[in-house]
């Protein structure tokens, strides 16, 4: 009897399409929102007021946010048992990851979640409920990813106040992305005792 070939199989997606896919949703569904309330344009806040400084300046901004929440983060490993427990979690949790993975992950995490948080929701709901909803999508599975989830809802305000007083997500992307950029860097190449 011929025996026939396997039937192929679909390939899996890999961690990288996953990722994609995951932060391109949650983009469209801040640019469908914003289309909802009938302005689909989610990058300005409604009612900003900016101009080329402006757009230049913000994501200066953003990036000195981001380069001062990652010396608190280093600062916290450095001395808070908390920390370091939160970053060898992070790291077993991450496994193995390559420059270009951790780059996408950045890059995608900053412009989905930004556009969907402080683009959307934060014009329809405002600066606490938005923050709100952001921490809880940073919450881990334990206890032990608390601290990760209050740093979550303290960086959403403090993101949505950026995008509110420059007009424009630039801030709080290059804010969000230089935080997880380094952040995840960080946490893959240095194993803690």
């Amino acid at each position: 009897m011929k025996q026939l070939p396997p039937t192929p199989q679909p390939p899996r997606l890999g961690r990288a399409q996953l990722v994609l896919g995951l932060y391109a949703a949650l983009a469209l569904a801040g640019v469908l929102t914003g289309g909802y309330r009938g302005d689909a344009n989610v990058y300005t806040l409604p009612g900003a007021k900016t101009g080329p400084l402006k757009l230049a300046l913000s994501p200066l901004c953003g990036v000195a946010l981001g380069l001062f929440v990652v010396f608190l983060s280093r600062l916290a490993v450095h001395r808070f048992e908390w920390a370091r427990l939160l970053h060898r979690e992070f790291r077993a949790l991450l496994g193995e990851l390559g420059q270009a993975e951790i780059l996408l992950l950045a890059l995608a995490s900053s412009v989905g979640e930004e556009v969907f948080f402080r683009g959307a929701l934060l014009p329809a709901i405002g600066i606490w409920a938005s923050s709100a909803v952001f921490a809880l999508l940073h919450i881990g599975p334990g206890r032990r990813y608390l601290p990760w989830t209050v740093s979550a809802f303290l960086m959403g305000l403090a993101m949505s106040v950026l995008a509110r007083w420059l007009g424009d997500l630039g801030a709080p992307i290059a804010a969000h992305f230089t935080i997880n950029f380094m952040n995840l860097r960080h946490i893959t190449s240095h194993e803690l005792l």
